[in-house]
């Protein structure tokens, strides 16, 4: 099937539309119509070429949300007309230990949900900037949420996800103190959720004027990181940092921060790499710097029935999609609260 989605042909090329092929359903296949997909920093770095191996044309997107038009004969799990969604991986080989533990996301052989090679035209997967995608069974989510918060649970497929796998694995909650260093796509749902998880919350800013807005998401303190006293008063306090910034910047202010045993985790992905923090740093309290990507299938679906359960969504702007190239220099500019979302209705307008 022809659908149309929004992609590029080249990195140095603004985003329009094209129109792309769809599969068929096969046996475990489910085909959905796309309602709205999220904007992600990563995004922008893979369809402008700014990570290597971008292959063309690029048709972004792994915030998908939208309803099910066609089941494969052998679906037993989902039926035309559910809510599902698809985060940023649609394949995987099934059969490594990292798939057996339910972390497809660590398999070599994760595909993701664009450019990654698959045998479906144009050889490479073409992602959720478009009216429709099928997916086999075992990657599509179940939406538990209302209908009518559907295009704010689209950005919880990766910003969702990506910080709650970390504060899960290092078992974030009551008698903790979090950090959560940045408030934007990722660090806003950061606040939501280390909140919901029963964590005392640590918000870091660059912009005192984000005091305000960190502490309606839910941070019990806000802290502007240009302001050494500031910084100085949370030394050793912290149990885990989560650092979602997507831009080179010093490490060391933030592990000073950690307790003995504390950890940060990278999650953020620069386009160049940080500087290397100073080993001091981290042998001096047995302190840990560690990454962590998405999160697999199980504990997407955790977070997302997590998300339900407790009314969290993202805080989005909607976009139509031939906006979505002035989005990317908003989004660059830190002129978004806090994630855009395309309305996939605008595909067809």
């Amino acid at each position: 099937m022809t659908v149309t989605a929004y992609g590029a042909h080249a990195g140095d090329q603004p985003l329009g539309p094209l129109a792309i092929t769809r599969r068929a359903p096969g046996a475990h296949d489910v085909a959905i119509d796309i309602a709205f997909c999220g904007v992600c920093h990563s995004d922008l770095h893979q369809v402008r070429g700014e990570w290597a191996g971008t292959v063309y044309p690029c048709v972004p997107g792994h915030e998908i949300v939208g309803r099910v038009s066609a089941v494969g004969a052998h679906v037993r799990n989902y039926a035309v007309g559910d809510l599902v969604g698809v985060g940023c991986m649609v394949d995987s080989c099934r059969a490594c230990p990292d798939c057996e533990a339910g972390l497809e996301n660590y398999c070599d052989g994760m595909v993701g949900t664009y450019n990654s090679p698959t045998p479906d035209a144009p050889g490479h997967t073409l992602g959720g900037y478009s009216e429709r995608i099928v997916v086999n069974e075992r990657y599509v989510l179940r939406v538990r949420h209302d209908a009518a918060q559907l295009a704010a649970v689209a950005p919880l497929l990766c910003a969702g996800i990506t910080t709650w796998s970390p504060l899960r694995h290092w078992q974030a909650g009551p008698g903790k103190r979090v950090g959560i260093v940045g408030i934007g796509g990722l660090g806003h749902m950061g606040i939501k959720l280390a909140r919901a998880l029963g964590a005392h919350v640590v918000a870091f800013t660059t912009s005192a004027s984000k005091r305000q807005d960190a502490e309606a998401l839910g941070a019990h303190e806000v802290v502007v990181s240009r302001d050494a006293d500031a910084m100085a008063a949370q030394a050793r306090r912290l149990d885990l940092i989560v650092n979602t910034v997507a831009a080179p910047h010093d490490l060391d202010a933030y592990l000073s921060l950690l307790k003995r045993d504390g950890t940060m985790v990278l999650v953020g992905a620069p386009s160049s790499p940080h500087p290397s923090p100073q080993v001091f740093n981290l042998i001096m309290k047995r302190r840990a710097l560690a990454g962590s990507m998405i999160g697999g299938i199980p504990e997407t679906q955790e977070m997302l029935d997590f998300c339900a359960e407790h009314g969290i969504v993202a805080d989005i702007e909607m976009i139509r999609a031939d906006q979505i190239n002035e989005a990317y220099e908003r989004m660059l500019a830190g002129q978004v609260k806090y994630r855009f979302v395309i309305d996939s209705a605008t595909l067809r307008a």
